[in-house]
């Protein structure tokens, strides 16, 4: 049962954390401008960076949670590395999967962005080193030790 819903977990996830990161990209990158080196929007910047921050946490719950099912993490990690590897077999043709799934503008730059510059191949490689840790395919039973009950009557 854990691991069916660690499974149904992950694959809600993958695309939480895909649009997430991606829209918070683009609000970000929209919101200073790299030549004069200012930030031209500091709502929109304050939004994105909180977003992003959001993000970060969650993978970094599902990274370091003891109770999660290794299918937590790994779903999103193989979705992720699945799109990095298709963008590097084929570029033209992964960039143009936002854009046919009717992706709005902000999030279709920012998912096209983190797959081209390798965010998402990063992301993908994080989220997968959990899943290599016996102790998240084993049930609660195994992380925790036998604990014996001390009783002064018992003597």
């Amino acid at each position: 049962m854990r691991h069916a819903a660690g499974l149904l977990l992950g694959v809600l996830l993958t695309p939480a954390l895909l649009a997430g990161a991606a829209w918070g990209y683009a609000q970000a990158a929209e919101s200073f401008d790299g030549g004069d080196r200012v930030i031209t929007d500091h709502t929109r910047g304050y939004g994105a960076f909180a977003l992003l921050a959001a993000v970060g946490l969650a993978a970094g719950v599902v990274i370091v949670a003891r109770w999660a099912s290794p299918l937590v993490s790994l779903v999103p990690a193989l979705a992720l590395l699945g799109l990095s590897a298709a963008f590097l077999a084929d570029p033209g043709a992964v960039l143009g999967l936002p854009a046919r799934a009717h992706a709005p503008g902000d999030l279709d730059f920012g998912l096209r962005m983190l797959l081209g510059s390798g965010v998402d191949a990063m992301l993908g490689f994080a989220l997968l080193v959990p899943t290599w840790a016996p102790r998240r395919w084993g049930g609660r039973d195994a992380d925790e030790a036998p604990v014996e009950s001390y009783s002064p009557a018992g003597r």
